[in-house]
Protein backbone atom coordinates (compact mmCIF):
# COMPACT_ATOMS: atom_id res chain seq x y z
CA UNK A 1 0.00 0.00 0.00
CA UNK A 2 1.33 3.73 -0.91
CA UNK A 3 -0.02 4.58 2.34
CA UNK A 4 1.00 2.09 5.37
CA UNK A 5 -0.60 3.96 8.02
CA UNK A 6 -3.96 5.12 6.05
CA UNK A 7 -5.88 3.12 8.89
CA UNK A 8 -4.55 5.58 11.28
CA UNK A 9 -4.14 8.64 9.47
CA UNK A 10 -7.97 8.75 8.07
CA UNK A 11 -11.31 7.86 9.71
CA UNK A 12 -14.13 6.31 8.04
CA UNK A 13 -16.25 8.49 6.56
CA UNK A 14 -19.53 6.70 4.83
CA UNK A 15 -21.19 7.72 1.12
CA UNK A 16 -23.59 10.43 1.18
CA UNK A 17 -27.24 10.14 1.83
CA UNK A 18 -30.17 12.40 0.95
CA UNK A 19 -31.36 14.37 4.24
CA UNK A 20 -34.40 12.66 5.80
CA UNK A 21 -36.84 15.03 4.71
CA UNK A 22 -36.12 14.93 1.44
CA UNK A 23 -36.07 11.09 0.69
CA UNK A 24 -38.80 9.90 2.54
CA UNK A 25 -40.59 11.65 -0.22
CA UNK A 26 -39.85 9.56 -3.09
CA UNK A 27 -38.92 6.46 -4.21
CA UNK A 28 -35.51 6.57 -6.03
CA UNK A 29 -32.48 5.52 -4.26
CA UNK A 30 -30.85 8.20 -1.55
CA UNK A 31 -27.59 6.18 -0.30
CA UNK A 32 -24.91 8.32 -2.96
CA UNK A 33 -22.19 6.64 -4.83
CA UNK A 34 -19.22 7.90 -2.57
CA UNK A 35 -16.98 9.97 -4.94
CA UNK A 36 -13.96 8.73 -6.74
CA UNK A 37 -11.40 11.08 -4.51
CA UNK A 38 -13.51 10.32 -1.33
CA UNK A 39 -13.30 6.28 -2.45
CA UNK A 40 -9.54 6.64 -2.90
CA UNK A 41 -8.94 8.25 0.72
CA UNK A 42 -11.02 5.21 2.00
CA UNK A 43 -9.28 2.30 0.52
CA UNK A 44 -5.74 3.63 1.79
CA UNK A 45 -7.60 2.75 5.48
CA UNK A 46 -7.30 -1.10 4.25
CA UNK A 47 -4.50 -2.21 6.28
CA UNK A 48 -3.01 -5.09 3.61
CA UNK A 49 -3.63 -7.69 6.37
CA UNK A 50 -1.50 -11.02 5.89
CA UNK A 51 -4.85 -12.93 6.54
CA UNK A 52 -7.10 -11.07 5.31
CA UNK A 53 -10.42 -11.96 7.19
CA UNK A 54 -12.78 -9.99 4.88
CA UNK A 55 -11.62 -12.02 1.67
CA UNK A 56 -12.81 -14.95 3.23
CA UNK A 57 -15.91 -13.93 4.69
CA UNK A 58 -16.91 -13.09 1.41
CA UNK A 59 -19.13 -15.18 -0.52
CA UNK A 60 -17.95 -14.88 -3.57
CA UNK A 61 -14.64 -14.27 -2.58
CA UNK A 62 -14.02 -10.68 -3.47
CA UNK A 63 -10.30 -9.66 -3.94
CA UNK A 64 -10.88 -6.88 -1.47
CA UNK A 65 -7.68 -6.00 -0.40
CA UNK A 66 -6.05 -6.34 -4.17
CA UNK A 67 -8.99 -3.42 -5.60
CA UNK A 68 -8.36 -1.53 -2.78
CA UNK A 69 -4.81 -0.95 -3.28
CA UNK A 70 -5.48 -0.25 -7.48
CA UNK A 71 -8.28 2.26 -6.04
CA UNK A 72 -5.67 3.51 -4.29
CA UNK A 73 -3.49 4.07 -7.01
CA UNK A 74 -5.98 5.46 -9.20
CA UNK A 75 -5.81 1.97 -11.24
CA UNK A 76 -9.65 1.99 -11.71
CA UNK A 77 -9.86 -0.23 -14.73
CA UNK A 78 -7.35 -2.73 -12.94
CA UNK A 79 -9.85 -2.89 -10.10
CA UNK A 80 -12.91 -3.27 -11.68
CA UNK A 81 -11.15 -6.37 -13.20
CA UNK A 82 -10.58 -7.73 -10.04
CA UNK A 83 -13.88 -6.81 -9.21
CA UNK A 84 -15.79 -8.36 -12.15
CA UNK A 85 -13.52 -11.91 -11.68
CA UNK A 86 -15.48 -12.58 -8.99
CA UNK A 87 -18.74 -11.13 -8.90
CA UNK A 88 -20.89 -11.02 -11.61
CA UNK A 89 -22.95 -7.93 -10.38
CA UNK A 90 -21.35 -5.86 -7.73
CA UNK A 91 -23.86 -3.10 -8.74
CA UNK A 92 -25.91 -5.24 -6.90
CA UNK A 93 -24.56 -5.73 -4.05
CA UNK A 94 -23.19 -3.15 -3.73
CA UNK A 95 -26.20 -1.45 -3.02
CA UNK A 96 -27.84 -4.14 -1.04
CA UNK A 97 -25.59 -6.40 0.57
CA UNK A 98 -25.38 -6.78 4.24
CA UNK A 99 -21.45 -6.61 3.78
CA UNK A 100 -19.94 -9.55 6.37
CA UNK A 101 -16.82 -8.46 4.68
CA UNK A 102 -16.89 -5.52 6.76
CA UNK A 103 -17.75 -7.11 10.19
CA UNK A 104 -14.72 -9.38 9.43
CA UNK A 105 -12.50 -6.53 8.57
CA UNK A 106 -9.46 -6.57 11.08
CA UNK A 107 -10.13 -2.74 11.63
CA UNK A 108 -13.41 -3.59 13.21
CA UNK A 109 -11.64 -4.75 16.08
CA UNK A 110 -10.77 -1.99 17.62
CA UNK A 111 -11.75 0.99 15.25
CA UNK A 112 -14.69 1.38 12.20
CA UNK A 113 -14.09 -1.12 9.47
CA UNK A 114 -13.13 -0.20 5.93
CA UNK A 115 -15.74 1.14 3.70
CA UNK A 116 -15.74 -1.76 1.62
CA UNK A 117 -19.54 -2.01 0.31
CA UNK A 118 -19.01 1.39 -1.14
CA UNK A 119 -15.96 1.26 -2.55
CA UNK A 120 -16.85 -1.72 -4.82
CA UNK A 121 -20.53 0.48 -5.63
CA UNK A 122 -17.64 3.32 -6.49
CA UNK A 123 -15.79 1.23 -8.86
CA UNK A 124 -18.80 -0.53 -10.95
CA UNK A 125 -20.24 2.70 -11.46
CA UNK A 126 -17.14 4.25 -12.55
CA UNK A 127 -16.76 1.14 -14.71
CA UNK A 128 -20.30 1.96 -15.92
CA UNK A 129 -19.48 5.16 -16.79
CA UNK A 130 -16.76 4.48 -18.83
CA UNK A 131 -17.85 2.42 -21.08
CA UNK A 132 -15.83 -0.61 -19.92
CA UNK A 133 -18.61 -3.50 -19.18
CA UNK A 134 -19.65 -4.52 -22.62
CA UNK A 135 -21.08 -7.89 -23.47
CA UNK A 136 -18.57 -11.16 -23.52
CA UNK A 137 -19.88 -13.42 -26.54
CA UNK A 138 -18.22 -17.11 -25.71
CA UNK A 139 -16.64 -17.19 -30.09
CA UNK A 140 -16.97 -20.99 -29.82
CA UNK A 141 -20.87 -21.81 -29.17
CA UNK A 142 -21.70 -25.37 -27.60
CA UNK A 143 -24.80 -26.34 -29.15
CA UNK A 144 -26.02 -27.99 -25.78
CA UNK A 145 -29.00 -26.12 -24.38
CA UNK A 146 -29.65 -25.43 -20.80
CA UNK A 147 -33.06 -23.81 -19.40
CA UNK A 148 -32.61 -22.12 -15.90
CA UNK A 149 -35.87 -21.74 -13.86
CA UNK A 150 -35.98 -18.76 -12.01
CA UNK A 151 -34.49 -14.94 -12.79
CA UNK A 152 -33.34 -13.81 -9.07
CA UNK A 153 -29.70 -13.06 -8.65
CA UNK A 154 -28.73 -16.84 -8.65
CA UNK A 155 -30.49 -18.10 -11.84
CA UNK A 156 -28.97 -14.88 -13.73
CA UNK A 157 -25.08 -15.40 -12.07
CA UNK A 158 -25.82 -19.18 -13.26
CA UNK A 159 -26.80 -17.95 -16.65
CA UNK A 160 -24.29 -15.33 -17.24
CA UNK A 161 -21.11 -17.41 -16.31
CA UNK A 162 -22.89 -20.45 -19.01
CA UNK A 163 -23.74 -18.61 -21.64
CA UNK A 164 -20.17 -17.02 -21.83
CA UNK A 165 -19.13 -20.88 -21.80
CA UNK A 166 -20.81 -20.73 -24.80
CA UNK A 167 -24.26 -22.49 -23.56
CA UNK A 168 -27.51 -21.98 -25.58
CA UNK A 169 -28.82 -20.66 -21.94
CA UNK A 170 -32.82 -20.10 -21.74
CA UNK A 171 -34.15 -18.37 -18.45
CA UNK A 172 -37.94 -18.94 -17.27
CA UNK A 173 -39.76 -16.51 -15.40
CA UNK A 174 -43.38 -17.19 -14.19
CA UNK A 175 -43.40 -13.25 -13.49
CA UNK A 176 -44.17 -10.51 -16.31
CA UNK A 177 -41.00 -9.61 -15.78
CA UNK A 178 -37.25 -10.87 -15.47
CA UNK A 179 -35.64 -9.84 -12.09
CA UNK A 180 -36.98 -12.50 -9.26
CA UNK A 181 -36.09 -10.93 -5.62
CA UNK A 182 -33.85 -7.93 -7.64
CA UNK A 183 -37.68 -7.08 -9.08
CA UNK A 184 -39.91 -7.96 -6.90
CA UNK A 185 -38.48 -7.90 -3.34
CA UNK A 186 -36.26 -4.99 -3.23
CA UNK A 187 -37.71 -1.38 -2.74
CA UNK A 188 -36.64 0.81 -5.35
CA UNK A 189 -35.38 3.21 -3.04
CA UNK A 190 -32.65 0.73 -2.20
CA UNK A 191 -32.52 -0.95 -5.69
CA UNK A 192 -33.86 1.02 -8.61
CA UNK A 193 -35.02 -0.90 -11.33
CA UNK A 194 -33.07 0.55 -14.00
CA UNK A 195 -29.98 -0.32 -12.47
CA UNK A 196 -31.67 -4.46 -13.01
CA UNK A 197 -32.06 -3.37 -16.83
CA UNK A 198 -28.79 -2.39 -17.65
CA UNK A 199 -27.25 -5.78 -16.76
CA UNK A 200 -30.12 -7.69 -17.96
CA UNK A 201 -29.42 -5.59 -21.30
CA UNK A 202 -25.96 -7.45 -21.02
CA UNK A 203 -27.22 -9.93 -20.75
CA UNK A 204 -29.37 -10.48 -23.49
CA UNK A 205 -26.49 -9.04 -25.73
CA UNK A 206 -24.51 -12.02 -24.73
CA UNK A 207 -26.87 -14.18 -25.98
CA UNK A 208 -29.25 -15.25 -22.74
CA UNK A 209 -33.04 -16.03 -23.65
CA UNK A 210 -35.63 -14.76 -21.32
CA UNK A 211 -39.04 -16.18 -21.12
CA UNK A 212 -41.20 -14.61 -18.96
CA UNK A 213 -45.00 -15.05 -17.86
CA UNK A 214 -43.89 -19.15 -17.92
CA UNK A 215 -44.62 -20.88 -15.08
CA UNK A 216 -42.73 -24.37 -15.73
CA UNK A 217 -44.73 -27.14 -14.56
CA UNK A 218 -48.01 -25.21 -14.97
CA UNK A 219 -48.17 -23.03 -18.41
CA UNK A 220 -45.01 -25.17 -19.69
CA UNK A 221 -45.07 -29.54 -18.98
CA UNK A 222 -41.67 -30.29 -17.22
CA UNK A 223 -41.03 -33.47 -19.38
CA UNK A 224 -41.59 -31.14 -22.51
CA UNK A 225 -39.10 -28.37 -21.41
CA UNK A 226 -36.67 -31.42 -20.32
CA UNK A 227 -36.57 -32.53 -23.79
CA UNK A 228 -35.76 -30.07 -25.27
CA UNK A 229 -32.59 -28.90 -22.80
CA UNK A 230 -29.57 -30.89 -21.85
CA UNK A 231 -30.03 -30.05 -18.00
CA UNK A 232 -32.04 -27.96 -15.90
CA UNK A 233 -31.26 -25.42 -13.16
CA UNK A 234 -33.77 -24.87 -10.04
CA UNK A 235 -32.99 -21.41 -9.15
CA UNK A 236 -36.70 -20.54 -8.38
CA UNK A 237 -36.23 -19.28 -4.87
CA UNK A 238 -37.44 -19.97 -1.39
CA UNK A 239 -41.08 -18.74 -1.75
CA UNK A 240 -43.24 -20.95 1.14
CA UNK A 241 -43.55 -18.12 4.04
CA UNK A 242 -43.36 -18.79 7.88
CA UNK A 243 -46.93 -18.00 8.43
CA UNK A 244 -47.77 -16.87 12.53
CA UNK A 245 -50.33 -19.26 13.72
CA UNK A 246 -52.10 -16.90 16.14
CA UNK A 247 -55.85 -16.23 16.63
CA UNK A 248 -56.54 -12.97 14.22
CA UNK A 249 -54.08 -13.54 11.83
CA UNK A 250 -57.07 -13.58 9.07
CA UNK A 251 -58.38 -10.38 9.65
CA UNK A 252 -58.26 -7.34 7.02
CA UNK A 253 -55.16 -5.44 6.99
CA UNK A 254 -52.83 -8.73 8.18
CA UNK A 255 -50.50 -8.71 4.87
CA UNK A 256 -47.41 -10.84 4.41
CA UNK A 257 -44.62 -8.74 4.02
CA UNK A 258 -43.22 -9.66 0.31
CA UNK A 259 -47.32 -9.18 -0.63
CA UNK A 260 -47.12 -5.65 0.48
CA UNK A 261 -43.58 -5.37 -1.41
CA UNK A 262 -44.54 -6.77 -4.40
CA UNK A 263 -47.34 -4.57 -4.92
CA UNK A 264 -45.82 -1.32 -4.37
CA UNK A 265 -42.79 -2.51 -7.00
CA UNK A 266 -45.59 -2.34 -9.35
CA UNK A 267 -46.84 0.28 -8.73
CA UNK A 268 -43.72 2.46 -8.55
CA UNK A 269 -43.09 0.38 -11.94
CA UNK A 270 -46.27 1.92 -13.13
CA UNK A 271 -48.41 -1.00 -13.17
CA UNK A 272 -52.44 -0.72 -12.28
CA UNK A 273 -53.03 -1.73 -9.05
CA UNK A 274 -57.15 -1.60 -8.09
CA UNK A 275 -58.45 0.18 -5.14
CA UNK A 276 -59.83 -3.13 -3.88
CA UNK A 277 -56.49 -4.70 -3.48
CA UNK A 278 -54.11 -2.06 -2.62
CA UNK A 279 -52.54 -2.29 0.75
CA UNK A 280 -51.76 1.44 1.50
CA UNK A 281 -50.01 2.46 5.03
CA UNK A 282 -51.03 6.04 4.40
CA UNK A 283 -52.33 7.48 7.35
CA UNK A 284 -52.10 4.33 9.61
CA UNK A 285 -50.57 3.02 12.34
CA UNK A 286 -48.15 0.11 10.80
CA UNK A 287 -46.76 -2.33 12.85
CA UNK A 288 -44.03 -4.92 10.76
CA UNK A 289 -43.34 -7.94 12.49
CA UNK A 290 -40.12 -9.24 11.73
CA UNK A 291 -36.44 -7.52 12.19
CA UNK A 292 -34.70 -8.93 9.26
CA UNK A 293 -34.20 -6.89 5.74
CA UNK A 294 -37.57 -7.66 4.60
CA UNK A 295 -39.27 -6.10 7.28
CA UNK A 296 -36.59 -3.46 7.52
CA UNK A 297 -38.21 -2.93 3.38
CA UNK A 298 -41.82 -2.55 5.04
CA UNK A 299 -40.75 -0.17 7.54
CA UNK A 300 -38.74 2.38 4.52
CA UNK A 301 -41.85 1.56 2.58
CA UNK A 302 -44.81 2.15 4.67
CA UNK A 303 -42.80 5.42 6.09
CA UNK A 304 -42.68 6.65 2.02
CA UNK A 305 -46.18 5.77 1.72
CA UNK A 306 -47.11 8.17 4.66
CA UNK A 307 -48.12 6.30 7.43
CA UNK A 308 -49.04 8.00 10.89
CA UNK A 309 -46.13 5.60 12.61
CA UNK A 310 -44.10 2.40 11.81
CA UNK A 311 -43.28 0.13 14.64
CA UNK A 312 -41.67 -2.94 14.22
CA UNK A 313 -41.64 -5.77 17.03
CA UNK A 314 -38.52 -7.64 17.33
CA UNK A 315 -39.08 -10.82 19.07
CA UNK A 316 -35.38 -10.97 20.97
CA UNK A 317 -33.64 -8.12 23.31
CA UNK A 318 -32.78 -5.05 21.97
CA UNK A 319 -28.58 -5.55 21.53
CA UNK A 320 -26.06 -3.43 23.33
CA UNK A 321 -25.35 -0.40 22.04
CA UNK A 322 -21.28 -1.26 22.93
CA UNK A 323 -19.55 -4.57 23.16
CA UNK A 324 -15.97 -5.51 23.01
CA UNK A 325 -15.54 -6.82 18.78
CA UNK A 326 -12.97 -9.07 19.79
CA UNK A 327 -15.20 -11.82 21.29
CA UNK A 328 -17.30 -11.87 18.28
CA UNK A 329 -14.47 -10.98 15.50
CA UNK A 330 -14.50 -11.94 12.42
CA UNK A 331 -17.97 -12.60 12.82
CA UNK A 332 -21.20 -10.86 13.24
CA UNK A 333 -21.37 -8.27 16.74
CA UNK A 334 -24.83 -7.83 18.39
CA UNK A 335 -24.39 -4.56 18.61
CA UNK A 336 -27.05 -1.73 18.10
CA UNK A 337 -26.28 0.40 15.64
CA UNK A 338 -29.23 3.11 14.25
CA UNK A 339 -30.50 2.47 11.04
CA UNK A 340 -31.64 4.30 8.20
CA UNK A 341 -35.06 3.72 8.53
CA UNK A 342 -35.08 4.48 12.44
CA UNK A 343 -33.64 8.23 11.60
CA UNK A 344 -36.94 8.10 9.24
CA UNK A 345 -38.91 7.76 12.10
CA UNK A 346 -39.33 4.10 13.10
CA UNK A 347 -40.09 2.81 16.33
CA UNK A 348 -39.33 -0.59 18.01
CA UNK A 349 -40.69 -2.91 20.34
CA UNK A 350 -37.90 -6.04 21.78
CA UNK A 351 -38.19 -8.94 23.12
CA UNK A 352 -41.96 -9.37 22.73
CA UNK A 353 -43.93 -12.53 21.36
CA UNK A 354 -47.08 -11.37 19.53
CA UNK A 355 -49.73 -14.13 21.01
CA UNK A 356 -53.18 -12.48 19.50
CA UNK A 357 -54.05 -10.17 16.59
CA UNK A 358 -57.26 -8.32 17.94
CA UNK A 359 -59.82 -6.97 15.27
CA UNK A 360 -63.19 -4.72 14.67
CA UNK A 361 -65.70 -5.15 12.64
CA UNK A 362 -63.59 -8.01 10.65
CA UNK A 363 -60.24 -5.65 10.69
CA UNK A 364 -56.80 -5.79 12.45
CA UNK A 365 -57.15 -3.06 15.49
CA UNK A 366 -54.39 -4.56 18.01
CA UNK A 367 -51.99 -6.56 19.10
CA UNK A 368 -51.60 -8.47 22.09
CA UNK A 369 -47.76 -9.19 23.28
CA UNK A 370 -46.02 -11.14 25.80
CA UNK A 371 -42.90 -9.92 26.92
CA UNK A 372 -40.05 -12.64 26.28
CA UNK A 373 -36.79 -13.82 28.63
CA UNK A 374 -34.43 -15.54 26.63
CA UNK A 375 -32.08 -18.52 28.25
CA UNK A 376 -29.08 -20.13 26.84
CA UNK A 377 -29.25 -24.14 27.08
CA UNK A 378 -26.68 -25.95 28.31
CA UNK A 379 -26.01 -27.01 24.66
CA UNK A 380 -25.57 -23.25 23.34
CA UNK A 381 -28.92 -22.91 21.78
CA UNK A 382 -31.55 -19.90 22.61
CA UNK A 383 -34.97 -20.43 24.16
CA UNK A 384 -37.40 -18.11 25.19
CA UNK A 385 -39.90 -18.51 27.79
CA UNK A 386 -42.88 -16.10 28.35
CA UNK A 387 -43.16 -14.15 31.35
CA UNK A 388 -46.33 -14.41 33.13
CA UNK A 389 -48.47 -11.09 33.96
CA UNK A 390 -46.25 -8.68 31.18
CA UNK A 391 -48.85 -8.21 28.69
CA UNK A 392 -49.33 -5.29 26.18
CA UNK A 393 -51.89 -3.98 23.98
CA UNK A 394 -50.68 -2.31 20.96
CA UNK A 395 -52.84 -0.19 18.68
CA UNK A 396 -52.55 -1.23 14.65
CA UNK A 397 -54.52 -0.40 11.88
CA UNK A 398 -51.91 -2.85 9.68
CA UNK A 399 -49.80 -5.65 10.18
CA UNK A 400 -47.08 -6.68 7.97
CA UNK A 401 -45.69 -10.17 8.64
CA UNK A 402 -42.11 -10.33 7.76
CA UNK A 403 -41.15 -13.47 9.41
CA UNK A 404 -39.04 -15.26 6.84
CA UNK A 405 -39.59 -17.94 4.13
CA UNK A 406 -39.17 -21.61 4.99
CA UNK A 407 -38.79 -23.19 1.76
CA UNK A 408 -39.13 -23.50 -1.57
CA UNK A 409 -42.72 -24.25 -2.93
CA UNK A 410 -43.22 -28.16 -2.98
CA UNK A 411 -45.86 -27.97 -5.56
CA UNK A 412 -45.72 -27.87 -8.62
CA UNK A 413 -42.57 -28.37 -10.62
CA UNK A 414 -40.69 -29.81 -7.11
CA UNK A 415 -43.55 -32.64 -7.04
CA UNK A 416 -43.20 -32.85 -10.94
CA UNK A 417 -39.45 -33.67 -10.79
CA UNK A 418 -39.71 -36.00 -7.87
CA UNK A 419 -36.70 -34.11 -5.98
CA UNK A 420 -35.21 -34.89 -3.12
CA UNK A 421 -35.62 -32.67 0.14
CA UNK A 422 -33.07 -31.81 2.82
CA UNK A 423 -33.87 -31.64 6.32
CA UNK A 424 -35.13 -27.93 6.55
CA UNK A 425 -37.27 -28.51 3.44
CA UNK A 426 -35.24 -27.11 0.77
CA UNK A 427 -34.03 -28.90 -2.54
CA UNK A 428 -31.17 -31.46 -1.76
CA UNK A 429 -28.31 -30.95 -3.27
CA UNK A 430 -24.50 -30.84 -2.30
CA UNK A 431 -22.35 -27.63 -2.97
CA UNK A 432 -19.77 -29.44 -4.55
CA UNK A 433 -21.98 -30.70 -7.54
CA UNK A 434 -25.30 -29.33 -7.19
CA UNK A 435 -26.76 -32.34 -8.42
CA UNK A 436 -30.62 -33.31 -7.19
CA UNK A 437 -31.20 -36.58 -6.85
CA UNK A 438 -33.12 -35.91 -10.41
CA UNK A 439 -30.40 -36.68 -13.24
CA UNK A 440 -29.48 -33.57 -15.50
CA UNK A 441 -31.48 -31.15 -12.74
CA UNK A 442 -29.57 -29.16 -10.70
CA UNK A 443 -30.40 -26.44 -7.54
CA UNK A 444 -28.79 -23.06 -6.57
CA UNK A 445 -29.59 -20.57 -4.66
CA UNK A 446 -32.51 -20.01 -2.20
CA UNK A 447 -33.93 -23.27 -3.58
CA UNK A 448 -31.25 -25.36 -2.41
CA UNK A 449 -29.83 -23.10 0.77
CA UNK A 450 -32.73 -21.84 2.22
CA UNK A 451 -33.17 -18.05 2.31
CA UNK A 452 -29.97 -15.63 2.21
CA UNK A 453 -28.11 -13.02 1.35
CA UNK A 454 -28.09 -11.61 -2.65
CA UNK A 455 -24.19 -12.12 -2.28
CA UNK A 456 -24.79 -15.73 -1.50
CA UNK A 457 -27.42 -16.09 -4.00
CA UNK A 458 -24.85 -15.21 -6.44
CA UNK A 459 -21.81 -17.33 -5.16
CA UNK A 460 -24.31 -20.21 -5.79
CA UNK A 461 -25.26 -19.24 -9.75
CA UNK A 462 -21.69 -18.73 -10.28
CA UNK A 463 -20.81 -22.67 -8.47
CA UNK A 464 -23.39 -24.10 -10.50
CA UNK A 465 -22.54 -23.45 -13.40
CA UNK A 466 -19.12 -24.95 -13.17
CA UNK A 467 -20.96 -28.31 -12.20
CA UNK A 468 -23.47 -27.72 -14.99
CA UNK A 469 -20.91 -27.52 -17.86
CA UNK A 470 -18.47 -30.02 -16.08
CA UNK A 471 -21.34 -32.42 -16.45
CA UNK A 472 -21.91 -31.54 -19.64
CA UNK A 473 -18.80 -31.48 -21.18
CA UNK A 474 -16.88 -33.36 -18.48
CA UNK A 475 -14.26 -30.74 -17.09
CA UNK A 476 -14.72 -26.50 -16.93
CA UNK A 477 -12.45 -23.18 -17.06
CA UNK A 478 -15.48 -21.39 -14.96
CA UNK A 479 -14.11 -20.02 -12.14
CA UNK A 480 -14.41 -21.93 -8.66
CA UNK A 481 -14.83 -20.43 -5.92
Amino acid sequence: MEDPIGFLRYQRKEAGKQLVGVRVRHWHEYEQTMPDVQACVQARRCMDCGTPYCHSYCPVHNLIPDWNALVNDDDWHRAYEQLESTNNFPEFTGRICSAPCEQACTLSIRSRPVTIRSIELAIVERAWRSGWIKPRRNRQPLFRRVAIIGSGPAGLACAQQLVRAGYQVTVYEKADRIGGLLRYGIPDFRLEKAVLERRLAQLHAEGVRFRTGVHVGSDLDIDELRRTAHAVVLACGSEQPREMQVPGCSLGGVHLAMDYLRQQNRRVAGDFVSSESAINAAGKLVTVIGGGDTGSDCVGTAIRQGARQVTQIQYHKCPPAHVDNLLYWPGPVPKRCKSDHDEEGCKHIWAFDTTAIEGQSGHVCALLLQKLRWVRRADGCWEKYHLPGQLRRHPAQLVLLALGYAHTSHTGLVQQLSVGLDACGNIAAQDDDYKTSNKGVFCCGDARRGQSLVVWAIREGRQCARAVDCWLSGDSVLPQV
